[in-house]
């Protein structure tokens, strides 16, 4: 049986008593995010297969000079992806030592929506926008 596919997982929704980073919720992310990185190796390892698969020799110049355009695309494609991957286990790392859901800034709670849609975000919206302002 197949992982699910991280972005088709329904979003978290916590009990009005429910303290923030609760188990659930933890477990709720620890689960997107390995599913995301299981997707992205799954990806990676496509890449390869079909790189191997391709590569065999093309009379045409312009048949072979396209081949390998597409090739150098996937490439750096997946480069950032395994950047992407990296990122996770950093942040499956943040969860194992219970920061998760904090901001590494200013501390305070990550919104929930947000973490929904980025679940590697390190940083508070407000903390994030005046960073991204600093780098302009």
């Amino acid at each position: 049986m197949s992982e699910p596919n991280f972005q088709d997982m329904p979003a978290y929704s916590p009990n009005n008593d429910e303290e923030f980073m609760s188990s659930g919720q933890l477990t709720h992310f620890k689960n997107k995010l390995s599913a995301w990185r299981l997707q992205l190796v799954s990806d990676a390892e496509s890449t390869i297969n079909h790189i191997q698969e391709d590569s065999t020799q093309v009379a045409d110049i312009n048949d072979r000079a396209t081949l390998e355009e597409e090739f150098a695309l996937e490439l750096r494609t997946r480069d950032r992806e395994r950047k992407l991957i990296s990122k996770i286990d950093k942040t499956l790392h943040i969860i194992e030592i219970g920061d998760y859901g904090y901001c590494k800034t200013c501390g305070a709670e990550i919104n929930l929506m947000r973490l929904e849609a980025r679940p590697t975000a390190d940083e508070c919206i407000d903390c994030k926008t005046i960073a991204e302002k600093k780098e302009v």
